[in-house]
């Protein structure tokens, strides 16, 4: 059963019957725009680094403050 931390409960245990991991599924459903269709957000190679950073830092990916903005897209694709 989801925690009652968890922004987006259905998309958390979605995430769990899928075989993510209590923390991954949590990080994801935790994040700003969790739960929102997808493809209606602009590429991350078009996002400024702070927006990259900003969304690193929601998701919860450690090492963010020493990535660069090819580092923070790559982490926040495996993050998925």
């Amino acid at each position: 059963m989801a925690d009652d931390r968890i922004k987006n409960k259905d998309q958390y245990e979605e995430l769990r019957d899928k075989g993510y991991s209590k923390e991954k599924a949590a990080r994801i459903a935790n994040t700003e725009n969790a739960g929102k269709k997808g493809g209606q957000s602009k590429p991350y190679e078009k996002w400024t680094k702070d927006e990259l950073y900003e969304q690193a830092q929601s998701a919860d990916i450690e090492g963010r403050s020493e990535m660069n903005k090819d580092e923070l897209i790559e982490a926040l694709r495996e993050n998925n």
